[in-house]
């Protein structure tokens, strides 16, 4: 599904990739954890073609990203901070997405499960941040692709929100797609993920399940495991 090959970036005399190697198998949900500045986000924009690395190769659904772009229409992704116009109209929004993309109908769907019917007319320079979310998730998830790519996809999310934002994904895992997500929420990680990888200066430290990191770093939990990661680190 995605085959990430020695990859470095500097920004620069920042090195922020240091050799990365990765492979995301398809389908799972895999989280990608590190602390700021770890690395993880230029990671995901470099997958996203968002991001030229100095050096290393990337593929994506069996396909070089650096030969096309072709490929970014098979991903779905949900931007940490979705910088809509402030003008538009919630509906206008969703209309003018889906007539860039294909035709769908999913997001009538979405619309009731994040119950944002009452928003529908309003400009998005009107809403809240919670409620900006949910229309990026509407957006994200409106269409059927393989693989699918969430940054902090709980940021401003309320309780009820959260748990549908889970079923949702877990119904997308279900049906067969790959999902990277990135989350500073560790409690939401333990509870979706399949496997996590965790970046650690600009290099892979950690590719497994929650299970096999607590049995690494002989800790009784997920949270004292990350903590003992970073502490370890910068002792």
């Amino acid at each position: 599904m995605v085959i990430i090959e020695n990859l470095h970036k500097k920004f620069g005399k920042n090195q922020v990739l240091s050799g990365v190697n990765l492979t995301i198998n398809e389908g799972g949900i895999f989280a990608v954890l590190g602390p700021n500045g770890s690395g993880k986000t230029t990671l995901i924009k470099a997958v996203l073609g968002m991001v030229i690395p100095n050096k290393g190769n990337i593929t994506v659904l069996g396909e070089n990203i650096y030969k096309n772009s072709d490929y970014r229409h098979k991903i779905d992704y949900l931007p940490q901070i979705a910088n809509f116009p402030s003008n538009l109209r919630v509906k206008e929004l969703i209309k003018m997405i889906k007539d860039l993309r294909k035709p769908t109908n999913e997001d009538e769907q979405l619309i009731k499960l994040f119950r944002l019917e009452p928003f529908l007319d309003k400009k998005l320079g009107q809403l809240s941040g919670g409620t900006k979310q949910k229309v990026n998730l509407v957006l994200t998830f409106m269409f059927d692709s393989a693989l699918v790519i969430l940054d902090e996809p709980t940021t401003g999310l309320d309780p009820i929100s959260l748990i549908r934002l889970k079923d949702l994904i877990k119904a997308e895992k279900a049906k067969g797609k790959t999902i990277l997500i990135t989350s500073h929420i560790m409690s939401f990680v333990e509870e979706v993920s399949d496997e996590i990888v965790f970046i650690l200066e600009g290099k892979i430290y950690f590719k497994g399940t929650i299970q096999e990191l607590k049995t690494k770093t002989q800790q009784p939990d997920f949270e004292h495991a990350i903590a003992s990661i970073l502490s370890d680190n910068h002792a």
